[in-house]
């Protein structure tokens, strides 16, 4: 009895246990397709929220989304204008003319030396005296050669005069005013010969002093008192003729057919922010065949500053020409020449050719090809296309 009461009371466990999974996995198995349907309606409600909205949003992005597309470029209208052509060179300060100072005469020791370098001169003037004791003493004793001639000349000049008084009476024959007017000539030749005598000698003395050949300004002084100089002793002074100096500068031939004599310059020497002005005298008539370059001389007046031998640049202004100015940046070249892109009524790239002249600070001169009214553009141009269309930003030309 017992024992089938506890088999019952097992069994309606079971029972009990059993039902309670199968309710607990219907539980699950609701939930489950619950949570299905609530994702499955979610996303429909996604989708079907964003299909209303989105021909509204191409239609009003896609103008903003094809105008950014649209590259914005920089342009401006160049106009024409005078342009200077600058030619620039260095090279060596110089005098213009410099005037080495020898001996002239015989030479001999120099007892005095008047002038120091930076001293001006007049011409003629003495710069360096030379002993002349034996000279001085030679030129006494032709004077008095002179002296004596001149003496035998009037004393011949007398007798032919008395001569000629007397030979109307007879007393004298016409053979003794010959013989005496012979003798007066000879006389008198003898004192032509010794003055000439005296006059070389005192010009050789004269020339024993060193002196200036011209007015100017003295550079270097190689000789001291004491010294002994002669006609081999070479330069003892170097002279500026009027002071004035020069830049000798080196240039290729094209630079050297620009320039021609006056054609402004600004010197600047080395170690010193002082600008002299200056002109071309002289461009040089030969070309070095083996460097291909010339020489321009510069006029300088004088200053201080200004030193023989001394380094120093120059800014040549070459002339003038009137054409349009470009920066770099705006000068395109592939194999077919130099270019640039213009902006045409539509806003649209244009390739231009151009013909480009000379290259300065303010930029490139266009010679041919544009006329100055046009849109140019001038940065960017590398990445432009012609035909391709553009946003132009105008910038107002200085």
């Amino acid at each position: 009895m017992n024992y089938e009461a506890g088999m019952f009371g097992r069994q309606e466990r079971l029972e009990f246990t059993g039902e309670e999974t199968t309710r607990k996995s219907r539980r699950w198995l609701w939930i489950s397709v619950a949570v299905v349907l609530a994702v499955g309606a979610l996303a429909i409600f996604m989708m079907s929220g964003s299909k209303p909205e989105a021909p509204k949003g191409a239609a009003g992005k896609a103008a903003p989304g094809s105008q950014s597309q649209i590259p914005s470029v920089t342009v401006a209208a160049p106009g024409r204008k005078t342009v200077q052509t600058i030619v620039t060179g260095t090279g060596t300060l110089a005098a213009r003319r410099e005037m080495p100072v020898g001996v002239a005469g015989e030479g001999g020791v120099v007892t005095r030396v008047l002038v120091e370098p930076g001293s001006w001169v007049s011409k003629g003037q003495v710069l360096a005296t030379v002993d002349r004791s034996v000279q001085v003493q030679t030129a006494e004793a032709l004077a008095a050669s002179v002296r004596v001639a001149q003496a035998d000349a009037r004393l011949a000049q007398a007798e032919l005069d008395r001569a000629r008084k007397l030979v109307a009476n007879g007393f004298i024959s016409k053979a003794d005013i010959d013989r005496r007017t012979a003798t007066r000539d000879q006389a008198q030749a003898r004192v032509r010969v010794a003055q000439a005598q005296l006059s070389e000698t005192q010009a050789r003395n004269h020339r024993l002093d060193i002196r200036a050949p011209e007015a100017g300004l003295v550079l270097t002084r190689q000789v001291e008192p004491g010294q002994i100089v002669s006609a081999g002793s070479g330069v003892l002074f170097r002279m500026a003729m009027g002071g004035q100096m020069e830049l000798r500068t080196q240039l290729s031939e094209v630079d050297l057919q620009k320039l021609h004599p006056g054609s402004v310059a600004e010197v600047t020497p080395t170690g010193t922010t002082q600008v002299f002005r200056g002109e071309v005298w002289q461009v040089s008539p030969v070309i070095d065949p083996q460097t291909r370059q010339g020489i321009a001389r510069v006029a300088l007046a004088y200053n201080p500053a200004l030193r023989p031998g001394g380094f120093a640049s120059a800014r040549i202004i070459a002339g003038g020409v009137t054409a349009v100015m470009l920066p770099q940046s705006a000068v395109q070249s592939d194999n077919d020449g130099n270019f640039v892109y213009i902006i045409d009524d539509k806003n649209q790239a244009a390739r231009r050719g151009v013909t480009t002249g000379d290259v300065t600070e303010a930029g490139v001169s266009i010679t041919s090809g544009l006329n100055g009214t046009e849109r140019v553009v001038l940065t960017a141009g590398a990445f432009l296309n012609p035909g391709q269309k553009v946003i132009p930003n105008l910038q107002k030309s200085k």
